[in-house]
């Protein structure tokens, strides 16, 4: 959870009871608790907002789908798999590529 370890939470913990004190302590975790769930209806809101107003081709828009690394990872992604597609693809008949020295065809009624 956003990196933080076992001793890294311990150390938020201890030093959270020295800061507020053990009697305050669970109001604070419960307004934290609060705000983490206002947050989260407001994402989720917002993201329904989104896929009413861009219409029903949009329907599984997610808002991690709009991060730009994200975007740009499935791009690549395709990109890649339709390379490797053209290359198992079986070559047409008459093509192949020209061998070192070899002068491509040429035809004078074309021009």
């Amino acid at each position: 959870m956003f990196g933080v370890g076992l001793p890294e939470f311990a150390v938020i913990a201890f030093v959270a009871v020295l800061v507020f004190g053990p009697d305050r302590l669970p109001d604070l975790a419960r307004q934290a608790g609060q705000m983490v769930r206002k947050v989260r209806d407001f994402a989720n809101s917002a993201r329904d907002e989104l896929r009413e107003e861009l219409g029903p081709e949009y329907s599984d828009l997610e808002l991690r789908d709009l991060d730009p690394r994200t975007i740009v990872r499935k791009h690549v992604i395709e990109a890649m798999e339709d390379a490797d597609a053209e290359a198992r693809a079986p070559r047409r008949r008459g093509l192949r590529p020209l061998v070192d020295g070899e002068v491509p065809p040429y035809d004078a009624d074309a021009t």
